[in-house]
């Protein structure tokens, strides 16, 4: 199970920082990331993180979102600036084996599990 929180509104410009935690998942070995969803739409990727915490990013993620990781307390993080109205969406917590991350180098995969979500809204 992958539970996140931090998600809320903010203005545009603003920040948030999104969280994601699991009592299932062992983060140290397991390839991550973030995806987001609006109704109607396709997930966007955003980025993953592989075993040895190298992320990866969609090209249009690049320099605003960075995705980070705690093994000691498992703990996934999405550090998102300068957030603009187009950011507002469902924000998704991820997790596969950790082949998947390998297996897509230089692209973010397509996850296979998720969590329930975390609202953001950019207004």
């Amino acid at each position: 199970q992958l539970v996140e929180s931090g998600g809320g509104s903010v203005q545009a410009g603003g920040s948030l920082r999104l969280s994601c935690s699991s009592g299932g998942y062992n983060f140290a070995s397991a390839c991550m990331g973030w995806f987001r969803q609006v109704p109607k739409k396709e997930r966007e990727g955003i980025g993953a993180i592989d075993e040895s915490g190298t992320t990866t990013y969609t090209e249009s993620m690049k320099g605003r979102f960075t995705i980070s990781k705690d093994n000691a307390v498992n703990t996934l993080s999405l550090q998102m600036n300068s957030l603009k109205p187009e950011d507002t969406a469902m924000y998704y917590c991820a997790v596969d084996p950790a082949y998947v991350c390998d297996k897509v180098v230089g692209r973010v995969p397509e996850f296979s599990f998720r969590g329930q979500g975390t609202q953001v809204t950019v207004s």
